[in-house]
């Protein structure tokens, strides 16, 4: 389901020239777990986890408890994915450690944290 934050988000990546993504990436051919963002030939993967304030679904303990296996998956089928807020798309933080992480993934050095 796509989201104003995302949205956002993807003007963002259009705006600084990172490159092409993919939205909605089913990345598990078992379960349907979506990626809201993927570079599938970096095996790299954005979710932007909205309900910051209001304790939204991520933020309760059964979303939270889902969102592990989830991301436990992808990391075990050797996925990156970065996780961000609302504020952190909306102050651009986001968007700044997407492209320095997809800068360095495509140069093959690993990206600072």
């Amino acid at each position: 389901m796509k989201s104003k934050l995302e949205d956002l988000f993807e003007w963002q990546l259009r705006v600084t020239g990172c490159p092409e993504h993919v939205r909605e990436y089913r990345f598990d051919a078992v379960r349907r777990w979506r990626f809201d963002f993927a570079w599938p030939e970096r095996l790299f993967a954005v979710e932007i986890d909205g309900g910051e304030y209001v304790q939204g679904r991520h933020m309760r303990s059964a979303g939270a408890r889902a969102d592990n296996v989830k991301m436990n998956t992808a990391a075990a089928q050797g996925w990156t994915v970065h996780r961000w807020t609302g504020s952190q798309v909306k102050s651009g933080q986001a968007v700044a450690a997407t492209e320095a992480f997809l800068l360095h993934r495509q140069s093959g050095t690993v990206a600072p944290t």
